[in-house]
């Protein structure tokens, strides 16, 4: 069926195009122009019309880097985010744990840095609220977990010596635990929901990025599990949004061989549904300081973070999947883990067919910037990093601030740059991160904003990198990221120009239609 939009229609960012109207059939945009031609051809051939009033058409939001499966848990778990004091975090457990079936109860986005207690929670604070089944309760950035002495004792991690597991002074072991001793605990309680559970997860998901206006994401980190309901929904047309995804491997030998026997190579699958390749998380995070530096955090002398996976197991991977046409998206916030991706991309044959990408890239000095460009490595940023990790400038220095979330830096390179929220570590709504790129933490009062304000990148360059720049990163600029002729229309209707209003009033814009291949899939 043909259809003519008519009213303001952004067309693309850089350079930025407005068109009149849009003529849109059999999934794709057949022309953007003016509304005169358009609304001839659609009299024509009797299509439909739909005219806009004060709302603007733009391309719908790609998000290069979230995480489904966890989004669709914490709408359907334990929601910790903004949670002000351990009092409030054990009321809320409790509350839960009131109206909960669950064999386990998780929850995520707890944030010790905003307690009022000025310290990390215990075991022993959230066993007064439950002792007979396990808690996990993830930190807002999945590198660090609160377990109850119930989980800690079901995932064998009492007993054992772990450098993951923290320990206090008397050598108990406190419930806190980080990176790989998480991903141990997350995946015995993943085992214990049912695939009909888990499905119901990912379609809240990706019910929940429709509403917001993201067309287009990156699953970071796709479980064998996680990939398998995902094809299933695709075969049964349940599949809403768009999904690259990118298998966890994190060393696990027995996945990427796999993969690689399979003779699957990157952007295998349709337009609704591609494996790209494979993702790591070669270090950790700021905030719990186990991201990778190269030089000793500055409020921790001689503490350097750590790696997740060492230097030669990185390198042999790289190669394998580079050998095999995968794309690789590596997880490093500090320079240092940078500087291993950076040899190891270098190193590739097929870097630049396949487009390997850093993920995140938060701590980048100006010598790792210039061989990033390069290389031409792709980076998938976050900027609303900037406004939650207002204590960064505690954990690197005076010196290395200037180097933190270097986006403009990275742009005046011509490096090859998308945009993503890495959701639910930051909330999934585009307008926030396009808010926290135009301004820096200006209106919090963000220590750091004057020391990285020439890092605010202006709002053609946000939009451009958040919608044509991920889809170059997922290897879709073709199809997707403008509504140019040919390309599929996904778009969204929004309620305000965001080019008409103030840097404060982007985040409070409202999507009010999402249209994948021209189809409505959500509507205010």
């Amino acid at each position: 069926m043909l259809r003519c939009f008519i009213g303001k229609i952004y067309v693309s960012f850089k350079p930025l195009r407005i068109a009149q109207a849009l003529l849109i059939s059999n999934e794709r945009i057949i022309y953007n122009g003016s509304a005169d031609v358009a609304e001839r051809v659609c009299d024509e051939f009797g299509g439909e019309k739909i005219e806009l009033k004060n709302e603007v058409i733009l391309p719908g939001f790609i998000d290069a880097h979230i995480h489904l499966d966890w989004i669709g848990e914490t709408l359907n778990q334990l929601d910790l985010r903004n949670t002000r004091s351990i009092e409030e975090l054990e009321k809320r457990l409790h509350e839960f744990s009131m109206r909960s079936k669950s064999n386990w109860i998780y929850g995520r986005g707890w944030d010790h840095e905003l307690f009022k207690e000025k310290r990390l929670p215990t075991r022993w604070d959230i066993d007064e609220i439950i002792k007979d089944k396990p808690v996990i309760l993830s930190r807002v950035c999945g590198h660090m977990a609160l377990l109850n002495t119930k989980a800690l004792s079901a995932s064998n991690l009492l007993i054992q010596e772990n450098e993951d597991v923290l320990r206090n002074e008397r050598n108990e072991v406190t419930g806190i635990i980080k990176e790989r001793a998480i991903s141990k605990v997350i995946e015995k309680y993943r085992d214990s929901l049912s695939d009909e559970e888990l499905e119901k997860f990912l379609i809240d998901a990706m019910n929940y990025c429709a509403s917001q206006g993201v067309t287009t994401i990156g699953l970071a980190g796709c479980s064998m599990r996680v990939l398998r309901l995902l094809i299933k929904l695709n075969i049964e047309k349940k599949q809403k949004i768009r999904v690259r995804t990118y298998i966890r491997l994190n060393g696990n030998k027995s996945v990427l061989d796999l993969i690689l026997n399979t003779g699957i190579q990157f952007g295998f699958g349709d337009d609704m549904l591609r494996i790209m390749g494979f993702k790591i998380i070669l270090d950790g995070a700021l905030g719990i300081r186990s991201a990778y530096l190269s030089k000793p955090y500055s409020d921790m002398p001689n503490h350097y973070g750590q790696l997740n996976l060492d230097p030669n197991t990185l390198f042999q991977i790289v190669k394998e999947a580079d050998e095999a046409n995968l794309q690789m998206a590596i997880h490093a916030i500090g320079d240092k883990a940078c500087d291993l991706i950076i040899e190891a991309y270098s190193k590739a044959k097929n870097l630049n067919k396949l487009r390997h990408r850093i993920e995140h890239a938060s701590l980048l000095r100006e010598d790792q910037i210039k061989k990033i460009a390069e290389l031409d490595i792709g980076v998938a940023v976050q900027p609303r990093f900037v406004i939650s990790d207002w204590w960064a400038k505690e954990r690197v220095g005076a010196e290395r601030i200037k180097w933190l979330y270097a986006f403009k830096s990275m742009l005046n390179n011509n490096i090859k740059m998308g945009l993503s929220t890495d959701s639910p570590v930051e909330p999934l709504n585009p307008w926030e991160t396009v808010y926290a790129s135009i301004t820096r933490g200006k209106y919090e009062g963000i220590e750091y904003y004057k020391d990285t304000i020439h890092e605010t990148l202006e709002l053609d360059e946000t939009l451009h990198c958040y919608t044509f720049g991920s889809a170059y990163i997922m290897h879709d600029e073709k199809v997707l990221g403008t509504l140019e002729n040919n390309k599929l229309a996904d778009f969204i209707i929004v309620d305000k120009d965001p080019f008409s209003i103030s840097d404060y009033d982007i985040k409070n814009i409202k999507v009010l239609k999402t249209y994948i291949g021209g189809k409505l899939i959500f509507e205010i």
